[in-house]
């Protein structure tokens, strides 16, 4: 399928709130694959792949982009498998950016990628928006797609269950999903609950910190933003563990055009040490990192990098 330049995509994916495990008979339990999610539109000619955030990004994955049938809307994400056989997304950060055929040829045998389904939208044109989990779920798991780089994992029905094996396989955690909910295009709802093993958040990369000893001549540290309550930019910490040369490669490429002559918050915020040093960017770019909790100065504790979010729109990141 060759994508064109005015197509928009289908619909924007539903998203889960942050909690604990919910009780009661009402839910279905999925792994929380760390990935990148993705709305797969299927038909005769092949399938046309859409980001989180409404970006197509099939010629990335081209792949993925052989199953072809019947006429599909799925709901799925994205993987590479480290030497475990968990799910990496530090491995995933080497094709995330990259569109060009020609890089294509080697990365694709280097850092393979498959999807993890886990929800069916439409099928034959016709919504399932408004038909429950279950309903959804059933028809999944009754098509056929006869396909190695697209997988249906189990659902679970027991909570505690499914979290212990996710952390036994080294996922993240668990997707609780009430079983009578409709699918909701992108809105964020408890009718889906994300359980982590460890606390995780989006970040904007505000600026960097020069580094020192082996890191002299690179990225030392990342700024770290999000948007307040009064829609202000904010420094919430800095991040710099978790950085090694294969991420700052890619980060100085990112980095290089974004650079600005100011802070894009309030210089105030910043030690005055920094403030020399400092390099400046404008506040494009999204990052996961983990984190122990927050401060009383409300800054992170203790994050450490994960990746870089091309899928994730700025100003969604909030407190």
């Amino acid at each position: 399928m060759t994508p064109g330049p005015s197509s928009n995509p289908p619909l924007l994916p539903m998203m889960a709130v942050s909690g604990v495990l919910p009780e009661g008979s009402g839910w279905a339990f999925e792994m929380k694959w760390d990935g990148v999610r993705v709305i797969a539109d299927v038909d005769a000619d092949g399938c046309r792949l859409w980001s989180r955030n409404g970006r197509d990004v099939t010629l990335g994955y081209p792949e993925l982009s052989g199953l072809s049938g019947q006429r599909l809307l799925l709901d799925g994400e994205i993987v590479t498998l480290d030497e475990t056989g968990a799910p990496s997304f530090g491995l995933l950060q080497r094709r995330m950016h990259v569109r060009d055929p020609r890089q294509l040829v080697h990365l694709i045998k280097e850092v393979p990628v498959s999807v993890r389904l886990f929800d069916l939208l439409a099928v034959d044109g016709q919504s399932l928006l408004e038909a429950t989990y279950d309903d959804r779920r059933g028809l999944l798991e009754s098509l056929d797609l006869d396909d190695p780089f697209w997988e249906l994992p189990p659902a679970w029905t027991d909570g505690a269950d499914a979290l212990a094996a996710s952390g036994e396989t080294g996922l993240e955690g668990v997707v609780a999903k009430r079983r009578a909910s409709r699918y909701l295009p992108g809105k964020r709802s408890s009718d889906w609950v994300k359980v982590k093993h460890v606390l995780t958040r989006d970040v904007i990369l505000c600026g960097w910190h020069p580094g020192e000893g082996n890191r002299e001549g690179w990225i030392g540290s990342l700024y770290c933003g999000s948007y307040d309550e009064n829609g202000e930019l904010v420094l919430i910490g800095k991040v710099g563990s978790g950085l090694d040369f294969a991420t700052l490669e890619i980060l100085s490429a990112e980095l290089a055009e974004l650079e600005v002559s100011k802070p894009p918050f309030n210089p105030e915020s910043i030690p005055t040490g920094d403030r020399r040093r400092a390099h400046w960017l404008d506040p494009l770019l999204v990052a996961e990192v983990t984190y122990s909790g927050w401060a009383a100065d409300g800054r992170l504790r203790h994050p450490v990098w994960r990746g870089l979010r091309f899928d994730i729109d700025p100003s969604s990141v909030t407190h």
